[in-house]
């Protein structure tokens, strides 16, 4: 079994619904880190959701988080981890257009 350590950026974020990370087909994804950045003059808002394929689900991580000018937000670090199977994904939208920057970092198994 292979486990690589690898990033997912995505910049200028806005009001649709945008898939930061979806792990890949037969791949377990472990999220140990995700944090969204404010690219914008005012606070804008961010929605995570984590959809679960295997159980056609789709739940929040956070609604509405509040994220002030020049600033992030960790979703995901320290102790907590949120585990991705094979197409799994996480989604992050804004209130406000091109606001927000993410990076998510996982390791991948395979």
């Amino acid at each position: 079994m292979a486990n690589v350590f690898k990033n997912a950026v995505s910049a200028s974020i806005g009001t649709s619904s945008f898939d930061v990370y979806t792990a890949p087909s037969s791949t377990t994804s472990t999220v140990i880190g995700c944090t969204v950045s404010n690219r914008t003059g005012s606070t804008i808002t961010i929605d995570a959701q984590i959809t679960d394929t295997s159980a056609s689900a789709t739940v929040y991580l956070v609604k509405a988080a509040p994220i002030a000018t020049g600033s992030s937000l960790v979703l995901i670090g320290g102790d907590q981890k949120v585990v991705l199977e094979t197409t799994d994904k996480l989604t992050i939208t804004s209130d406000t257009a091109t606001s927000a920057d993410v990076i998510v970092s996982v390791l991948e198994s395979s």
